[in-house]
């Protein structure tokens, strides 16, 4: 090996290693996976996640009944469904971790309400508000298309 290559892989060690830590510390400042609201660790803004996909409405969650999955507290308006959540947190939780669908399909994260929302293809979805909700009824398929391609790197932003 000619002597500059040893010089430059000598010289480029350390920057690559701090490009390392650097990739590191932006994947841990990267904004959470559950949306949660800005001063809380409430997920889905206390509502009960099962109980859209069993009684096909927004029902408020009980303090009683939590259960902790990826940095958030998740409520449940009973035992059961607090069980049920535990065994399959990803066949309840909403798409996007409760992000809007509808910002996840133009490729950024708004917070998601709970009483704006619909199961499609059995998976929960949120959406802004009631005006961003209507228009993403105007094409599910399509907005769901989009955002489960943007969502990986709206989720690293």
């Amino acid at each position: 090996m000619p002597p500059s290559a040893s010089l430059t892989r000598r010289a480029l060690g350390p920057l690559l290693a701090g490009a390392s830590v650097l990739l590191s510390a932006m994947a841990a400042v990267a904004g959470p996976e559950v949306y949660t609201g800005t001063l809380s660790s409430l997920a889905a803004d206390g509502y009960d996640v099962v109980a859209y996909h069993r009684e096909g409405r927004a029902t408020p969650g009980d303090p009683r009944f939590t259960h902790r999955w990826k940095n958030a507290t998740w409520r449940f308006a009973s035992a059961d469904a607090r069980d049920a959540f535990a065994a399959d947190p990803a066949r309840y939780a909403p798409a996007y971790g409760g992000h809007c669908s509808w910002a996840a399909a133009q490729g950024y994260r708004a917070s998601g309400d709970p009483r704006h929302w619909r199961i499609v293809a059995g998976r929960l979805h949120f959406n802004y508000d009631a005006r961003v909700h209507r228009t993403w009824l105007t094409d599910p398929a399509g907005f769901i298309a989009a955002a489960d391609m943007k969502w990986p790197s709206v989720l690293a932003q």
